[in-house]
């Protein structure tokens, strides 16, 4: 192996059987650097953080699930559904009715036929005469396709700069469960939808967001999230997904000047572009050849990658890893209202957290 080439191999033998099998693996720590000190990992100490704001984040916490819930008078007109001036059958819940009905339904984690039951009864503690629309119509409605607000929630500015983090995850739609399949060998129809999202790494709000197949790529997502960010971008980071010229072709197209942090291939190749947008891959492909990637990492800040993967552990966990609804459109809606309850719930209460930097004698 040539001295120029910063690589560090980590051979690891295991021995089964009676000893007459070894299997070696061989660990490029260059192209993984997580795999750094994998050896001696359990002696080094997990980094703490100690919440600076703790009063404030509980009580948002608190405030988060809250049954307390208010009605301004333009939401009480607006109500019902305003009379058709076209032909056709007269619709009696407006759009307002049915996308409270459903955030509710997701906040709380509520099937439609409880979800009719749960704002009736709230409806009539709060002494309002008003109609609940019932579970078939929700489930027809959501249907529709209609374009939800992808603003409600977010506070973002358009003006100044921000930084964008893009990922994607794996949602289960309906189908078999994974134990039914394993116990019983029973054919699953489950299947998966894939969500694209870009967060604010300053916010953590989440900005924009796509539902395709689980077949679509990546890298072919990236246009329309940014068609969806009205704000300039001063910097972009990406895993090595999103590797490419076209990748690189967007985000500049949408913001000239912006940074892109995306980490290249382990074979990518310094071909020394003029264009300003590869010119900065060909700088990273360098940098990492001649410092390691580890070192690329720390001077690109590229850990901040994580917060959008921490986005995606938030959604998860709070509005749950499987989507209720069957068609994709109805899909769509239920995707659009749990990132706008996520949006919400963080503008209530997000912690504020700082490093602890242990000082020994």
């Amino acid at each position: 192996m040539s001295p120029d080439r910063h690589w560090c191999r980590d051979r690891i033998s295991t021995v089964s059987g009676y000893g007459c099998l070894i299997a070696t693996s061989v660990i490029d720590l260059h192209t993984m650097p997580h795999k750094h000190n994998s050896g001696r990992r359990h002696r080094i100490g997990k980094v703490k953080f100690k919440v600076t704001n703790w009063s404030e984040y509980e009580a948002g916490l608190r405030r988060r699930g809250s049954l307390t819930l208010w009605m301004t008078p333009e939401a009480l007109s607006l109500w019902k559904a305003q009379k058709r001036t076209t032909r056709g059958g007269q619709a009696r819940y407006s759009d307002l009715a049915i996308e409270t009905s459903l955030m509710l339904g997701l906040v709380f984690g509520l099937r439609l036929r409880q979800t009719e039951g749960f704002l009736a009864s709230v409806l009539e503690l709060m002494g309002l005469d008003l109609p609940v629309p019932d579970h078939t119509t929700l489930s027809r409605r959501a249907q529709r396709g209609r374009p939800f607000d992808r603003q409600q929630g977010r506070s973002v500015s358009a003006e100044g700069p921000i930084h964008v983090l893009i990922d994607s995850t794996g949602l289960e739609v309906y189908g078999a469960g994974q134990w039914l399949e394993e116990k019983h060998g029973a054919r699953s129809r489950r299947g998966w939808r894939k969500l694209h999202l870009a967060t604010n790494a300053d916010s953590g709000e989440i900005i924009a967001h796509i539902l395709t197949d689980k077949d679509a790529g990546d890298a072919s997502q990236v246009e329309p999230l940014l068609e969806q960010i009205a704000a300039p971008i001063e910097r972009f980071t990406a895993d090595g997904a999103y590797d490419g010229k076209s990748t690189y072709d967007v985000v500049t197209k949408h913001s000239a000047g912006a940074t892109i942090v995306i980490p290249p291939r382990s074979n990518a190749v310094d071909r020394s572009d003029t264009e300003a947008a590869n010119q900065q891959r060909d700088r990273h492909i360098t940098s990492i050849n001649t410092d390691g990637r580890m070192k690329w990492q720390a001077a690109t800040g590229y850990g901040k990658r994580s917060l959008v993967e921490t986005a995606i552990g938030r959604y998860k966990s709070i509005i749950g890893h499987r989507l209720r609804a069957r068609s994709f459109a109805a899909q769509q809606t239920e995707l659009a209202m749990g990132i706008a309850i996520l949006n919400r719930m963080l503008a209530c209460s997000r912690p504020k957290s700082v490093r602890l930097i242990e000082t020994t004698a």
